[in-house]
């Protein structure tokens, strides 16, 4: 869905990049999930060993590790919104938009990083 959702509103000036935080372990099916789905935008993995205590409040003050993680940012770096969880497919638009509109008010281009493992 957020590849859809990337796709779609590209034109508009949404940006995704998507931050894995997955095991070793898992990491085959990262990256089957990644060469399948052709997401087109960048996807990032957690170092391993990374202190998580300083990761998730620095990625959002609100976050306590819970997953997935949705976190919209403004183009200058504030967060506008987030969730944790799934949500489906009208929620992510809804919040999309209205994103892309106060940006475009303010003439800047909307960013939204979404952690979904």
């Amino acid at each position: 869905m957020i590849v859809d959702l990337a796709k779609q509103f590209a034109s508009q000036g949404l940006v995704v990049v998507g931050v894995s935080m997955d095991d070793d372990s898992d990491m085959n099916l990262v990256r089957r999930f990644l060469v399948r789905h052709h997401p087109g935008f960048p996807n990032y993995r957690q170092k391993p060993g990374i202190d998580l205590d300083a990761f998730y409040p620095a990625v959002n003050p609100e976050w306590h590790g819970t997953m997935p993680e949705t976190v919209f940012y403004a183009a200058d770096g504030h967060i506008v919104g987030s969730f944790v969880g799934s949500r489906p497919r009208e929620v992510f638009e809804q919040d999309i938009r209205a994103i892309l509109a106060t940006a475009a008010t303010a003439g800047k281009s909307a960013h939204t990083v979404g952690s979904s493992n």
